[in-house]
């Protein structure tokens, strides 16, 4: 019995070793099952739509105000209060006609508003957190600086329209030479213009001009200069190629591209009276509405109706000068009886109030109590560039020739070899 528990022993002793010790009996070990290398997985991030935004271009129509435009997307209270709160930067009620806005929706809610004030600002409301911010930015625009030049055959307008370019700059000529052109009586055939002007564009559309660096124009063979410079104040003025001012104490009209319908006389037909009378003055006719300017300086001094004289603004000038215009259509906004004027500013509209047979502007010049011919009458002229900035104005001033005259060169060769 003994030696049958033996045997038993010896056998499952046997096996057991065949199991965990190599190479008895020729077996070889099971191996150790090892963990595989760990694998990390990627994270998995979560994807957020980007926000989805709308901008809408219109432009205002006659008619619409500021709830017009942003009703559909804000109750009127809060219209309102934006308005409330723009008083001081652009108040919302001055919305005119033809200019450009944009609406900015996010995900179909409002989240700003941009009016292009005029040419320079727009007007930027923003929302954000549900509360709006409003400010005046300039505009943003692609700025070239582009030589043009053209000849005249009727008129400045038309000259400019033939080289291809908008009506804005026919206006910024017109005022650079006002003091010593009259685009009234003095263009003629064959008078020509060059000028350096800043072009701005928007999405690669000519959108308006931009200053005029420099400008040449020949009127009746002689050839008139301007260039533009900022002094050391920060105040810019057009100057000639020697420094002088091309600004004088009045223009030499009030108003622009009309015609002279009756001169500065001691003796006339008086159209309505039918007798010979002194007429010291000099009759623009052009179309009802067109602007009138001040021709320098000064303080109206009597503003009104008369028989006679219809709507009429008179201003008193430095140096005994005082200017009347008279048979207007209309008063500008704001003209009163002590006012400040400006040289340029618009005072009023032709009309045919008073003893007048059409629309016309019977304008007056006095130099210390006599009458005298606003059309042979010289001007003072400005002050000329300080002596210290010449040599950096005349710098400038041959630099910017030098560029206008390389341009021509480019022009007319271009001209020959088509």
């Amino acid at each position: 019995m003994f030696i049958k528990r033996c045997i038993v022993f010896m056998f499952f002793s046997s096996i057991f070793l065949t199991l965990t010790v190599p190479g008895v009996l020729g077996f070889h070990s099971i191996k150790k099952i090892e963990t595989p290398p760990r694998v990390d997985l990627p994270e998995v991030q979560t994807v957020v739509a980007p926000p989805v935004f709308k901008v809408i271009k219109r432009v205002v129509k006659k008619g619409d105000t500021a709830s017009c435009l942003l009703n559909r997307y804000l109750p009127l209270k809060t219209i309102y209060e934006i308005n409330r709160q723009s008083q001081d930067i652009f108040p919302l009620h001055h919305i005119k006609k033809g200019q450009p806005y944009k609406i900015i929706l996010h995900e179909g809610n409002l989240a700003g508003f941009e009016y292009e004030i005029n040419k320079e600002d727009r007007l930027v409301i923003q929302k954000e957190n549900n509360i709006f911010s409003i400010n005046k930015m300039p505009i943003d625009y692609d700025v070239n600086l582009e030589v043009v030049s053209s000849t005249i055959a009727y008129s400045l307008f038309e000259a400019v329209r033939k080289a291809g370019e908008g009506c804005e700059l026919a206006w910024k000529l017109s005022d650079i030479f006002a003091w010593d052109i009259d685009f009234i009586r003095d263009i003629r055939p064959n008078d020509q213009f060059q000028v350096l002007v800043e072009k701005r564009y928007q999405n690669g559309k000519l959108a308006g001009y931009g200053k005029v660096q420099a400008a040449f124009f020949t009127n009746r063979g002689t050839v008139f200069k301007a260039f533009l410079h900022k002094d050391s104040k920060g105040v810019s003025g057009y100057y000639d190629e020697k420094g002088n001012s091309l600004q004088k104490a009045f223009l030499k009209a009030p108003l622009e591209f009309s015609r002279i319908s009756s001169k500065f006389t001691h003796k006339r037909m008086h159209p309505i009276l039918k007798e010979y009378r002194s007429h010291p003055a000099v009759d623009y006719a052009a179309p009802m509405g067109t602007p009138i300017k001040t021709v320098g300086d000064g303080v109206i001094t009597g503003i009104g109706y008369s028989k006679t004289m219809g709507n009429h603004v008179i201003i008193r000038h430095p140096n005994g000068y005082i200017t009347r215009y008279y048979h207007m259509s209309k008063f500008a906004k704001g003209m009163k009886k002590n006012k400040k004027v400006l040289q340029g500013e618009v005072i009023g509209h032709v009309g045919m109030t008073g003893y007048a047979t059409g629309p016309h502007l019977c304008f007056r010049m006095e130099k210390n109590g006599t009458l005298v011919d606003p059309l042979t009458h010289e001007s003072p002229s400005a002050t000329p560039i300080n002596p210290y900035e010449m040599e950096q104005f005349l710098t400038k001033a041959q630099k910017l020739s030098q560029q206008m005259l390389t341009a021509h060169k480019d022009l007319l060769s271009n001209k020959k070899s088509v």
